[in-house]
């Protein structure tokens, strides 16, 4: 199998990374690339390092060795760099209570100064993209969680980040809900070819999200690396032998590989 080398420019590159909280050690020389428009999702038992990794990437931690890039700066030192060019969702919507769902979509957009009407216009734009249009005058308290997830999505594409990190975006909502919210997340980040690094559980998000999957083993290393093209997501019997490495990487039954040197299939 001919495979083509991908040239695009990395916009996340840790290198040798380690991270301790006290005598733990959460991270373990990990090295990992995000490429421009690439969509990685992180899976791995809980304590493998997941979590630890978003709040490097986030700037909410940081890195004890190695070293730690996000479009060219540590985002622990400088992140008023990042500002607009970085979007997080996370677990829970994290909506202002007494916002209506617009509003709660152009905060971002008032923070970065955009002009009142441009942000009105852009938020109504995107609650329109994640099917919430009619909703764009209700409180978080008369929508249903989807829906505020749905809501937290617009808010983070909004401000038109060149990257956006979720944490378990997914994770709280029925299997038919969730199911429907990634494949059309899945769409516009194709669409508008963002960056995206994303933490999830469920092997099914990460299969049909992302470009590739990295399964993390404790203490926050790359046991499992798997690229996945549209070709193959068309192949059931692929995704089924796909599904199958990662659920025996989570569970420890694969061997740890070099994070330098992707397993390609």
């Amino acid at each position: 199998m001919t495979t083509t080398m991908n040239t695009a420019v990395s916009i996340i590159e840790l290198r040798d990374v380690s991270k301790r909280f006290g005598s733990h050690t959460a991270i373990d020389h990990l090295s990992m690339v995000v490429r421009e428009a690439e969509t990685v999702a992180l899976l791995g038992q809980t304590g493998a390092g997941k979590s630890t990794v978003m709040s490097l990437l986030m700037g909410t931690s940081s890195a004890d060795e190695g070293s730690v890039q996000v479009a060219g700066v540590d985002p622990a030192v400088d992140f008023t760099a990042l500002r607009g060019k970085l979007s997080v969702s996370f677990q829970t919507d994290r909506l202002l209570p007494w916002r209506t769902a617009r509003e709660n979509v152009e905060l971002g957009l008032l923070l970065l100064k955009r002009p009142k009407a441009e942000a009105r216009q852009r938020a109504q734009e995107w609650l329109e993209r994640v099917k919430l249009g009619d909703a764009a005058h209700k409180y978080p308290s008369e929508l249903s969680g989807g829906m505020r997830q749905r809501v937290s999505l617009a808010r983070a594409l909004a401000v038109d980040p060149a990257l956006v990190l979720l944490d378990e975006s997914f994770s709280q909502l029925d299997h038919v809900t969730s199911q429907t919210l990634r494949r059309d997340f899945a769409e516009i980040v194709r669409e508008q070819r963002k960056t995206c690094v994303f933490v999830t559980h469920r092997i099914e998000d990460a299969l049909e999200i992302a470009d590739r999957i990295l399964v993390l083993a404790a203490p926050a290393r790359v046991c499992l690396e798997l690229a996945i093209s549209a070709e193959q997501r068309q192949d059931a019997q692929c995704m089924a032998h796909m599904h199958r490495q990662v659920e025996r990487a989570i569970g420890g039954e694969v061997p740890l590989a070099s994070p330098t040197s992707p397993t390609h299939h």
